[in-house]
């Protein structure tokens, strides 16, 4: 049987503080840019919820204004005991 040839390994360079990271890879005008545009995405995404939260509530008192001026809806839920309005 032949002998196997050992391929000579190739030095790998050292990491001074771990593996290289995507951070580490890209320019900081790169990142900065989309660190900005990650901010610009949150605020935007605040804002959908928070005017999504202001019509809820905008319903939730149309609602309870309705209900107020309903008498029907008032005379099903007051209070049965008259004697303590005399």
């Amino acid at each position: 049987m032949a002998k196997k040839k050992k391929l000579p390994s190739t030095p790998r360079p050292a990491a001074a503080d771990g593996p290289t990271t995507l951070k580490d890879l890209i320019s900081s005008d790169i990142l900065s840019k989309l660190k900005a545009q990650s901010d610009e995405l949150k605020s935007e995404e605040n804002d959908r919820k928070e005017a999504a939260r202001k019509v809820v509530e905008d319903q939730r008192t149309a609602e309870k204004k309705r209900l107020e001026n309903d008498f029907a809806h008032l005379l099903d839920n007051s209070s049965q005991d008259w004697k303590k309005f005399k």
